[in-house]
């Protein structure tokens, strides 16, 4: 994994202060590197004079990798550097770097930028929207004045903060507009241009520095704003957790393309598909992790209630109590180990994490994603939750990256995603098949729970019965065993209950079947139309109605935490 830093900047640099930048530029990398020396840095540039140049040569001269974001054809973009040097130094830059080609604006074409102006504004304006949209950090080298130039360094940090662009539309909708956003944190660094009125904004000064968000106008450098920094050790657990069980996930995880068709794949899929089998993988983990734990307390809480119970009716022998004191202990110790390795929050944002990039394998494959664009497709996912788990959203951005936005995947895919990511349930593959079993399974757990607490209590009143029925001839043992079983029949009922309440198991039922009911009206109207263009909207309704589903799944369980004193 990585932290991806976008850098935008004035193409005007005043010479004399080109030194004292470098260093500025240079001790941001430093910093970023200590703090999170489990991921590694990369930088996104599209190397144009001034700002662009310098942020990549520091960045090369340390070490971090270079990825190109190329605005139109490169003969085309060369036509807008000023100097000798500067193209010269693009040309050399760019040779050791990786280079993403960016799509024509929607409605323009190559004779566009040859004859009008606005279509190379608009190239440039995306082209700040997609570093904008695939980067944890904004490095921004700006004098802070606003500017009315379309893509020019204001508004691609405008853009960053507010996620409006002036003068250029981005999207035609925004589902959580009003949703906070994890990745608005820009880095400002203070520069002065090299023109009139090229001095800062009147309450900066050169060489200041300092952090920016959407939720604060100025951090102090020193540290990385708490929900930010918060969210970037997330992404380092993760790669921290892969590389504790690499050799374990290399050998067991599952993948989704088993069965893939002899088809070229999309670029980007590989990656995405990489991504999710780690994830996968790791949530599978940790849910066995959960699982143990959660059976091992509510059973622990079963025998400590027995203990007590006897213990009540004889009061004797004295080890019942050392007994039940050494079970409380033994549960006290699992949370513990549980709750200090974040087995539940863990299990949770990782199963979260490869349900996010299944969809985003699947849209990716069967080009549901629209190809010519340079926005982010999934920034509504798990937006309306805690901002912790914006790390998620992180590592989908990171995959996106490289998703080709030039060429539409082959139709073929769009066929093979309908059979594997829907399916058929009569012959058990997909997902409709998938929520029909598990619906199913968790129906029939939670009859067992209802069946068990009836047992119980009628039983209790049986006893009860024949107690007081059979009052002065029942003798004091019998006796004592007819009490004993009067309280442990409802607190095994009870905690079976609790374990059930645990599990979500009600509520899933309720979701399960209502994905259920979603795919399968997805399946009719896939088998009802061949038309490629349907399909993939179906496709993309599937993929939003999932997203939804994962995101009130893992709230749903967020308010479910491993609790030794709930039980």
């Amino acid at each position: 994994m990585h932290i991806t830093v976008g850098v935008t900047g004035h193409r005007d640099l005043v010479t004399e202060e080109l030194p004292a930048l470098r260093e500025l530029v240079r001790g941001f990398f430093a910093d970023l590197d200590a703090e999170f020396p489990g991921l590694d840095l990369q930088l996104v540039s599209p190397l144009a004079e001034g700002a662009d140049q310098l942020v990549a040569e520091v960045a090369v001269d340390m070490g971090i990798p270079l990825i190109v974001p190329m605005p139109m054809q490169q003969s085309e973009y060369e036509k807008d550097f000023g100097s000798r040097a500067g193209l010269e130094n693009f040309r050399r830059l760019l040779n050791g770097a990786q280079i993403i080609p960016l799509p024509l604006v929607k409605g323009s074409t190559h004779e566009d930028l040859l004859s009008r102006a606005e279509a190379r504004d608009w190239q440039y304006a995306q082209l700040g929207v997609f570093v904008s949209n695939h980067c944890q950090v904004l490095l921004a080298l700006w004098n802070g004045k606003p500017d009315t130039q379309i893509g020019g360094t204001a508004g691609v940090v405008n853009y960053h903060l507010t996620a409006v662009m002036p003068g250029f539309s981005v999207a035609e909708e925004s589902p959580n507009l009003l949703a906070d956003n994890e990745n608005d944190l820009a880095y400002h660094i203070v520069v002065s241009r090299d023109r009139p009125d090229g001095d800062p904004a009147r309450e900066l000064k050169t060489f200041d520095a300092h952090w920016m968000s959407a939720h604060f106008e100025r951090w102090p450098p020193g540290e990385m704003p708490p929900e930010y920094h918060d969210m970037l050790l997330r992404l380092q657990e993760f790669q921290a957790d892969y590389r504790k069980y690499e050799e374990e996930v290399t050998r067991e995880a599952q993948g989704l393309l088993g069965e893939a068709l002899p088809l070229e794949r999309p670029g980007g899929s590989g990656l995405v598909h990489e991504l999710f089998k780690k994830a996968d993988w790791l949530a599978i983990h940790f849910q066995k992790r959960v699982n143990q734990s959660m059976l091992i307390t509510h059973s622990l809480a079963v025998v400590m209630g027995l203990v007590f119970i006897l213990y009540a009716e004889y009061g004797d022998p004295q080890w019942l109590l050392y007994l039940f004191l050494a079970l409380f202990a033994t549960g006290v110790v699992f949370h513990y180990i549980g709750h200090r390795r974040e087995w539940h929050r863990k299990y949770l944002d990782y199963r979260a994490l490869a349900e996010g990039l299944r969809v985003q394998l699947y849209w990716n494959l069967a080009g549901v994603v629209e190809t010519q664009s340079a926005v982010f497709a999934y920034d509504n996912f798990l937006q309306k939750q805690d901002v912790d788990l914006g790390w998620i959203r992180h590592v989908m951005r990171s995959a996106s990256l490289w998703r080709d936005r030039t060429t539409r995947p082959d139709d073929g895919w769009v066929r093979w995603v309908c059979d594997q990511w829907v399916g058929d349930p009569e012959a058990g593959t997909g997902q409709l098949a998938y929520y029909r079993r598990k619906s199913v399974l968790k129906a029939e757990n939670y009859r067992r729970t209802t069946r068990l607490g009836s047992l119980s209590l009628w039983t209790g009143i049986l006893i009860a019965v024949v107690l007081a029925v059979f009052a002065g001839r029942i003798d004091m043992d019998s006796r004592h065993v007819l009490l004993i079983f009067m309280g442990v029949l409802p607190l095994i009922a009870g905690v079976r209950d609790a374990y059930s309440h645990k599990k979500a198991e009600r509520e899933l039922i309720k979701q399960y079947r209502f994905m259920s009911r979603v795919l399968a009206n997805a399946r009719r109207l896939l088998l009802g139309s061949r038309d490629v263009a349907f399909r993939r909207r179906v496709l993309k309704a599937v993929g939003n109605a999932a997203l939804e589903e994962h995101a009130e799944w893992i709230l749903m369980h967020r308010e479910r935490p491993l609790e030794h004193g709930g039980l």
